[in-house]
């Protein structure tokens, strides 16, 4: 309100309806866009060891996979390793071909960074060396995505409170660190949201600092506690 220069909430409502930009500016203050490729490896760990080879067993015509509030990318991006590094051991390069990863997020300009694929070396802070190595070739002090793993990910903008899934039918859904800044109520309804988009026996992990409530509980099974991993029931 002080950078338009207003002094009621009403002021900046008008300001809201007269400067579509101004909309997009309030997002990018409102929202948190802290992330990094990997971050709490332990729990990449346990999905690499448990999640990506069920995926992989599947044999589905696709496999699905939607980052939810994916920010700049590095989350579907770590995704995409994951899931080329697993097709590399088992030599079914393929496979890569069935491998759908969606990114969604509020923030328009944090999108734009995804599709450019471009990182500071911060943001390869948890990234696992061997994977840095193979994954992350370095120009001028910046990581730029290899080709085959980005053209594994698409970016789209999705409100998750409109709880209408972008996808469905889908094998895992990636939603860490974001339901902790909405109400329980909202909170209610995305679960049932990534209930409803999962296929059976889909996959759900949210952020360390979270976990299922209520209703919640009963919709899906633990695969691990600690890292909340759960699976759809």
């Amino acid at each position: 309100m002080r950078a338009k220069r207003t002094t009621t909430a009403d002021e900046y409502s008008l300001a809201l309806d007269t400067d579509p930009r101004e909309y997009d500016r309030l997002i990018r203050s409102l929202t948190v866009n802290v992330t990094k490729f990997f971050r709490n490896w332990d729990t990449y760990s346990v999905i690499q060891s448990t999640v990506v080879p069920a995926l992989w067993e599947r044999r589905e015509p696709e496999t699905r996979i939607w980052s939810a509030g994916c920010s700049s990318g590095e989350e579907p991006y770590s995704m995409g390793i994951l899931m080329h590094n697993h097709a590399a051991e088992k030599r079914e390069a393929r496979r890569l071909e069935t491998i759908r990863i969606l990114g969604t997020d509020i923030d328009t300009d944090c999108l734009g960074e995804a599709e450019r694929a471009v990182y500071a070396a911060t943001a390869l802070g948890d990234t696992p060396p061997a994977l840095r190595e193979r994954y992350f070739p370095q120009i001028a002090g910046l990581h730029t995505m290899l080709p085959e793993v980005k053209r594994l990910a698409s970016f789209e903008r999705s409100d998750l409170l409109a709880y209408e899934p972008p996808v469905v039918d889908v094998h895992l859904i990636l939603c860490r660190n974001v339901i902790i800044y909405f109400e329980r109520e909202a909170q209610d309804a995305l679960f049932a949201t990534f209930h409803r988009a999962l296929a059976p026996g889909g996959f759900l992990v949210l952020g360390k600092v979270e976990t299922l409530l209520g209703d919640a509980r009963s919709l899906f099974s633990p695969v691990s506690a600690r890292e909340r991993i759960f699976r759809k029931i």
